[in-house]
């Protein structure tokens, strides 16, 4: 690598640290931050440094608040009854941009996923179990792989007998793909969560 001033190099240290963010790309946004106005530069370093002293986990459904509890809790015009169970809190953005669903979320913050020493005691399993007084249903909207499978089955387990309606959401062929190039999975999960018309 090139001799580059040590803040530079810093920089581009820790910008490749970021997930998806190789060497070159780092530097490639050192430099844009460097030749553009310094506002750019200084507004990104003023939202970094905020991001931990401000942005936390909402303390009711594990997404993304700042304070107690996240919009999505502090909206009374969202059903109670029915709780979205996601992985991740960029789940509940895909999920919201549908504008379909109108109830509350839980964030697990991760999947069973033994060979990567993930758990159920790792997830956020106790307090959704600690939300379900008058729930009426639990959607699972994990992955369709084998951790997102393996999390549902556990959680259908543990969420049944305490009296909720437990679903998942349906899996299957993309809209406007062909189905000679679908594999073998999509088309067994797309046949068995068929629906009459």
């Amino acid at each position: 690598m090139a001799s580059y001033p040590p803040a530079f190099q810093s920089l581009v240290e820790n910008l490749s640290r970021l997930p998806g963010v190789g060497l070159k790309s780092a530097q490639r946004l050192a430099f844009h931050l460097l030749k553009n106005d310094a506002s750019l530069a200084r507004n990104l370093g003023r939202d970094l440094g905020a991001l931990h002293d401000r942005v936390c986990l909402c303390a009711r459904c594990g997404y993304l608040a700042e304070g107690e509890l996240c919009g999505f809790c502090r909206d009374l015009r969202r059903d109670p009854k029915v709780i979205c169970v996601v992985e991740d809190p960029r789940d509940v953005d895909v999920i919201e941009a549908t504008s379909e669903f109108r109830g509350g979320y839980h964030v697990l913050l991760g999947v069973i996923s033994p060979l990567e020493g993930i758990g159920p005691g790792e997830l956020k399993i106790r307090e959704l179990l600690a939300r379900m007084e008058g729930v009426e249903e639990v959607i699972l909207a994990l992955d369709p792989d084998v951790e997102g499978d393996a999390t549902a089955l556990y959680l259908t387990r543990l969420l049944r007998p305490l009296g909720a309606k437990v679903t998942r959401l349906a899996s299957g062929l993309p809209q406007g793909s062909e189905l000679e190039y679908a594999d073998q999975v999509t088309v067994a999960r797309a046949l068995a969560a068929r629906r009459e018309l």
